[in-house]
Formats: C-alpha cells, structure tokens, sequence
C-alpha cells in the first residue's frame, strides 16, 4: 500500500480523505503523526498555499504529500472569508467563533444576498521539488443559513445549505457529503489526473 502524507493536522481533514481514499491502496498519514508542524500559509491563493503545504509535508517527510487548501467564499463579502476562512475569528480552527462571525457579517450586510460557494484545491507532489505537481480544484455552491443545523461535518458545515438540497452540510449523510462536496470533487479530478499519470 502506497504512503502518502496529508500536509494538514486537521482530523476532520483526515476522516474525509481516509474515507474518499478508500479503495484506492492509498493509506494517507497525517502529518502530525510524524511530528511535522503546519506550514506557514503565505500565499496569495488557494493554489499558492496548497503547493507550500505540500512541499513543506513532503521536505520533512520523505514522503509524496497531498495538500488541501480550501474554505468558503460569500458573495456578499468580497470573497470572505476566504483563505482566512480556518482563523476568520482570530483564533486557527475556531468553528463556533468563526461562525458567529459570518452571521453577525451577513446581518450587517444590506444586499440579503447570503449566495456563497466552498473551494477546495488539491495539491499532489511526487517530491520536494516536483516540477509538475497534479493539481484539481472543486466547488460547491449553495446558501449561508440563519443559523446552524445538522452535527455531522465541520468548520462552517452547519452553515452551509448546498444547492439543490434540502439540509446543510452538517446534516448531510456523510457519504452523500463526500460526493457533493467541494473536496470530493476536487479528489475525484485528482485521482483521474493520477491514474492518467499512471497509465
């Protein structure tokens, strides 16, 4: 079974891929696991960051790493949160603080649009230095709730009404979730661009 490492210390992260990866012969290792501290994130976008992560993971590793940078984007907000969607409260992987937050903005805010979509782009590098790292990107669009609903999930999960369903994210079947969502279609483009690298 092939070893990759996960540049991200976020066990909700994990879960998600573990299960995604399934069936693949993937066993995805968190880079906690190893001692390895988080990257610092300087980029300017979404791709920017996930290729530092993944360089970083797999400098200190060894190891080919896969590299998740995502969050949400509302209409709204000029694209807020963003990139700082983990630490948008202040505080790194703060949900509930996070989340008020974006519902006391959205209140504030006068247009009533509550229009927002997750991102998620997917970085895989073969090595350190790996010139032509596979890349994929997924969105999923859909609404900014009044309040929180459903406990499966994290991060603004609770949130999050998907277009074309009748409940949020968090309140989504897991398996149902890993198929609509943002990173479950950026992996399902990432596993095609590898198994085509493969071939």
């Amino acid at each position: 079974m092939q070893r990759i490492i996960l540049a991200s210390s976020n066990p909700g992260k994990l879960a998600e891929f573990n299960r995604l990866l399934g069936d693949s012969g993937v066993e995805v290792v968190a880079q906690s696991s190893l001692g390895i501290p988080d990257a610092e994130e300087t980029g300017l976008s979404f791709v920017e960051n996930a290729l530092l992560k993944a360089r970083h993971a797999s400098q200190l590793s060894g190891l080919p790493a896969l590299a998740d940078d995502s969050g949400l984007c509302v209409t709204a907000l000029g694209g807020a949160p963003g990139l700082y969607s983990a630490r948008y409260a202040g505080r790194h992987g703060d949900a509930a603080a996070n989340n008020s937050k974006l519902l006391a903005a959205l209140e504030a805010d006068a247009s009533g649009d509550r229009s927002a979509f997750f991102i998620c782009v997917l970085v895989l590098v073969s090595h350190p230095a790996d010139p032509a790292p596979l890349i994929a990107e997924g969105r999923w669009h859909g609404q900014i709730l009044r309040q929180p609903e459903g406990i499966q999930g994290f991060g603004y999960d609770p949130l999050f009404l998907p277009d074309g369903q009748a409940c949020s994210a968090a309140a989504l079947d897991p398996e149902a979730k890993n198929r609509l969502s943002h990173r479950g279609q950026a992996l399902g483009r990432l596993r095609r661009q590898w198994a085509g690298d493969a071939g």
